[in-house]
């Protein structure tokens, strides 16, 4: 069997999650899996999110997904509803839903369902993506308050743009523009995404929303995981499937652009750009030989991808390689090969074997 394994470790989540609701100052937690689970399975992390009051995705069809899979909690679509017949729906699941535009509002008005739904107005406080301006805010919330289709129990929210920056002025400039906006409404808030959690607590308000930080990946610029004091939730890892002896000057790879300066071991490892590992992830590129470190040495390619072995004579076909996870931050990664980590995390392809650890007995 090929070795290219994704190892998902609930207790790591676990111990995220109640760092995530330590550090949101008594606000209650929206647990964010959307992506599958920023590509870590969604379904297979719910019972490590137990204690998470609420969960959110992008879309009906993820949130269904959940319920398949036996979540519990209420579910938030932050995207809201794209159809009109997506509502009864909703109202069947337990799904609340976020409104964010006119088109919205008019399907809830026009709408007869058995039960009210418990609606999220968004407010745009700045990022210009989605949600009602501010000056817009009163009036969405007036119709939504005399909409029956709608529970009494509205909530407002908004998306910060540039929280991960926390000398960036904008986020606050946000902050300041929402209150303003709802500062007379009593009405539970929520502005913070995991940048707002950790480096902005005068905005947890009643509700965080956390998500890159429930995997052990810090949001905020040049920072890790390990420094918010998170643990890696996956760790991916493959072998050496040979070992090569390359002369000095000889090049490793497509278009040759790693070249030995002396004679080198190269060991070849299972793993490439058709598992989700980053092509652009250049030589240089940290990698865990044996536990130790490494380096990429050339071109990613599909299915393998080259290291140089150089201050490793003990390694040998068999030998395990870790690209990111325990030891080794996916944040580093990410700069190397001059993306993010959400991405790398999101990226993992069907044929990675997924091992989960961390189960509680009985689940």
């Amino acid at each position: 069997m090929r070795a290219a394994t994704a190892t998902i470790d609930l207790t790591a989540l676990r111990h995220n999650l109640a760092v995530a609701r330590a550090r949101g100052t008594g606000a209650k937690v929206v647990a964010v899996v959307k992506a599958n689970g920023y590509g870590h399975g969604a379904p297979r992390l719910l019972p490590a999110l137990t204690g998470a009051d609420m969960l959110a995705v992008a879309c009906i069809e993820e949130a269904l997904v959940l319920r398949e899979a036996g979540a519990a909690q209420p579910i938030l679509l932050l995207e809201g509803v794209f159809e009109a017949d997506e509502l009864p729906l909703c109202v069947q699941q337990g799904f609340e839903i976020a409104v964010h535009e006119p088109g919205q509002l008019r399907m809830l008005e026009a709408a007869h369902l058995k039960h009210p739904l418990t609606v999220w107005l968004k407010v745009d406080s700045g990022m210009n993506r989605l949600g009602f301006r501010p000056e817009e805010a009163s009036a969405a919330l007036a119709r939504l308050r005399n909409c029956a289709a709608v529970a009494s129990s509205l909530r407002l929210m908004t998306h910060f743009a540039s929280a991960d920056e926390p000398s960036e002025p904008a986020t606050r400039a946000q902050i300041d523009r929402f209150a303003s906006a709802v500062q007379s409404l009593d009405l539970e808030r929520s502005f913070c995404n995991s940048a707002g959690v950790l480096a902005w607590p005068e905005a947890h308000a009643e509700w965080i929303r956390p998500g890159v930080m429930l995997y052990g990946v810090s949001p905020l610029a040049g920072r890790t995981g390990h420094d918010e004091g998170l643990h890696p939730v996956m760790t991916l890892t493959t072998r050496l499937i040979a070992i090569k002896q390359v002369p000095a000057g000889e090049t490793v790879g497509y278009a040759g652009s790693w070249r030995a300066a002396t004679d080198n071991r190269i060991g070849i490892a299972a793993i490439g750009y058709g598992d989700g590992y980053p092509r652009h992830a250049g030589s240089g590129t940290p990698v865990l030989v044996g536990g130790r470190p490494a380096a990429l040495a050339g071109r990613v390619s599909m299915d393998m991808l080259a290291i140089d072995l150089e201050g490793h004579p003990e390694a040998q076909v068999g030998t395990p390689v870790t690209l990111w996870g325990e030891g080794l931050p996916v944040e580093t990664i990410a700069a190397h090969a001059g993306t993010i980590a959400y991405e790398l995390l999101c990226r993992i392809t069907g044929r990675v074997h997924v091992e989960i650890v961390g189960r509680e007995p009985g689940t």
